[in-house]
């Protein structure tokens, strides 16, 4: 080989390995465990359980099981196996469970902006939580635009923050912040904050300085250095062994990583089931020693588990039934188990790695269903708040989604009718509790959640025109050509019932709903000023179709015959409810539906002594049930009709949030004559007499 052949060998060779380094070079290094500490498995399986919380909205120490938590926010794990939590809501304190599950109150318990110990100290919508080397909590106190310390004592003080919202850099006394909800400390004792509101990760150093690490002055999405970068709505912030900074940036989807130069890279996501739904709205974050780390979402409820290269999977949450509201908090404890608060269901929950070939135990989730509604004294969300208003949907209803499917998700609240631009009200006293109260700016679903209230179908805080109705708690945001882009309100806003949360857009209703996704309950409970129902429903149909969905339609001495050696039979009955006062044309949806088999003398079916009740609207399940509870030809089906068409599955099931498929076995019975009666109830428990009975005989 000549000299020149040689040179060119070992420049392609060194080319070659250093191209092979900066592929196989993680941008960040990887924290490295400690001697005998496992790694974190990737895609582990885990046993969720309830640590503490009955599911009641209240502030009850005591045993876990038996305690109550208005809105269980930010949690740290102890060495000792301790947890500490911050509880926002009307409790505004800090609370610790300890090992043998006793739930008392660390500090706090009254809303202000007070250091002291204990019951002395004053609280004002606490959120996430950490901890230092010596056992010391740092809260991250949004209502109060400030950051505080706990001692293991009760001892609290505020280390940086005026108690108003602003942005300073400096001195920490003098420093602002605006709404800060995501909290972390590293292991030299500085203070990383996410400054939720002012889209910027914060530090505080030793030394009471308080900087920024990265943001600029407007929310968006960008990488870049500094202030070049942008964030929008950051929530969960964590700092792992080398520097790196982790941040849940809500609103932009994203993990976010901060490198020690201050260098801002967003995380590539890769779901380990192709079928996973991407990352939605990230709220809290909690790392692993091996450098890996979990994310809590404000969308779904899911607790991921997420590698530093960008795979991840569902750990639980929307998991095998196991529906969550909002998980606020994670913290992970010596042996790798993962704690977390689920803050819309006011309970603690735990997740610990599932024993082999043990199947998982059911887990206790959601709110109680003993949760207590709103005080709404029976006020409506529109003018006289006192006075009668035209309803017209309820809970549980079929809807379409415009694009052919008439069968697409089912009604979530109870719409109001109003006139386009009519001011919306609030119906109760509330507090926003979620960091994104305000979704879907200028668009039909446009809405605020306040409490467990949620209000749809409004421009939020606006008028007609589009100006401010309260700019103190409603900010508007602009776009980069200066547009206005969307409606701002922080987590911790208080409304009272009365005051105005913006106008009627142009589906000329208001949408009531109440509780959190996937577990909303029905608003007729609240009971509304002048509302009644003494309307029986009407069933105009009852039929009976086979597994194939052919119709058993065929008739001997006007009876249906009904062949005994069916797979099965699907029972399908159209039904529909009016309640007074309203238009004669607006059919609203049921509330409960069953089916009851008589011999031909009337008495009833061995197993039928009480109908079969298999469809009720108590509590909303999810949109995959819709075509579970509605037969096809349900909903709107012909363009530009106005008349929805329920057409209900009972031989299916949907109760009390679950569903499943079923139908009637008519070989169970001997030949003979028999009597389908059909049950159909309203919510003021009215029941359908006419057409309710469908003569049948077997063979």
């Amino acid at each position: 080989m000549s000299r020149t052949a040689w040179l060119w060998a070992v420049v392609i060779l060194t080319t070659v390995a250093l191209a092979a380094t900066f592929l196989v070079t993680p941008r960040f290094p990887v924290p490295v465990p400690g001697a005998g500490t496992p790694i974190t498995p990737f895609g582990w399986s885990g046993q969720l359980s309830l640590a503490a919380g009955d599911g009641v909205r209240g502030t009850r120490d005591g045993a876990g099981m038996q305690a109550r938590f208005d809105d269980p926010w930010g949690i740290v794990v102890m060495e000792n196996g301790t947890r500490y939590l911050a509880d926002a809501g009307d409790a505004n304190r800090i609370r610790r469970i300890t090992r043998d599950g006793m739930v008392s109150t660390l500090a706090g318990g009254r809303e202000g902006f007070v250091d002291g110990t204990g019951s002395a100290a004053a609280f004002h919508t606490p959120s996430a939580l950490a901890r230092d080397a010596q056992g010391d909590l740092y809260v991250a106190d949004t209502g109060n635009h400030a950051i505080r310390k706990v001692t293991p004592e009760g001892v609290v003080t505020t280390i940086a923050g005026t108690g108003e919202a602003g942005f300073r850099d400096g001195p920490a006394a003098q420093a602002q912040f605006n709404g800060p909800i995501g909290i972390a400390v590293d292991g030299s004792g500085r203070v990383y904050v996410a400054d939720t509101y002012n889209d910027r990760i914060r530090m505080i150093s030793r030394d009471g300085q308080v900087t920024t690490l990265a943001g600029g002055d407007a929310p968006g999405f960008f990488d870049g250095t500094g202030s070049e970068a942008r964030f929008d709505t950051p929530t969960g912030v964590a700092v792992d062994a080398i520097g790196v900074v982790w941040v849940a940036d809500l609103r932009n989807d994203a993990i976010r990583r901060i490198g020690p130069q201050g260098g801002v890279t967003t995380l590539p996501m890769q779901p380990d089931l192709p079928t996973q739904a991407g990352l939605r709205r990230p709220l809290s974050l909690a790392l692993t020693h091996d450098g890996n780390f979990y994310v809590g979402e404000l969308s779904t409820g899911r607790v991921m588990q997420v590698m530093r290269d960008g795979r991840w999977h569902a750990l639980a949450g929307d998991v095998s039934g196991q529906r969550l509201s909002r998980t606020a908090g994670l913290a992970i404890d010596a042996a790798g188990s993962v704690h977390f608060t689920d803050a819309g269901s006011h309970r603690v929950h735990r997740i610990a790695p599932q024993a082999t070939g043990v199947a998982p135990a059911p887990a206790v989730v959601g709110p109680s269903q003993d949760d207590p509604l709103p005080q709404t004294a029976g006020r409506w969300p529109l003018q006289p708040q006192d006075g009668w208003h035209e309803v017209v949907g309820t809970l549980g209803e079929v809807r379409g989604d415009y694009q052919g499917e008439s069968r697409h998700h089912l009604h979530g609240g109870l719409d109001i009718r109003g006139d386009v631009g009519a001011k919306v009200f609030a119906i109760a006293d509330g507090k926003v509790s979620s960091p994104s109260a305000a979704w879907n700016f200028d668009g039909l679903s446009e809405g605020l959640g306040v409490g467990s209230l949620d209000y749809i179908h409004m421009r939020v805080g606006r008028t007609p025109s589009g100006d401010l109705l309260d700019p103190s708690r409603f900010q508007l945001l602009h776009d980069l050509s200066g547009d206005p882009s969307r409606i701002r309100v922080r987590r911790g806003t208080r409304f009272a019932a009365g005051d105005a949360l913006g106008t009627i857009n142009r589906m000329a209703h208001v949408h009531l709903s109440i509780g959190p996704s996937g577990y909303e309950r029905n608003a007729i409970a609240l009971g509304f000023t002048g509302f009644t129902d003494t309307y029986p429903p009407r069933i105009d149909d009852v039929a009976l179709f086979d597994t194939l969905d052919q119709p058993i339609d065929q008739r001997q001495d006007g009876r249906v015959l009904v062949p005994r050696d069916l797979q099965g039979v699907r029972i399908v009955v159209d039904a529909w409810d009016q309640v007074d006062r309203n238009l004669p044309r607006r059919r609203l949806g049921l509330y409960a539906l069953g089916y009851q088999l008589l011999h031909d003398d009337g008495t009833p079916v061995a197993g039928f002594g009480m109908p079969r009740m298999t469809l009720d609207f108590l509590r909303l399940p999810s949109d995959d049930a819709v075509q579970v509870a509605y037969a096809p030809g349900s909903g709107i089906t012909v363009h530009g009709s106005a008349v929805t068409r329920f057409k209900y599955s009972v031989t299916n099931t949907v109760r009390d949030g679950q569903w499943a498929e079923g139908t009637w076995q008519a070989g169970a019975l001997p030949p003979g004559d028999y009597t389908l009666r059909i049950t159909a109830r309203d919510y003021s428990g009215n029941e359908a007499q006419g057409r309710r009975d469908l003569k049948l005989r077997l063979q």
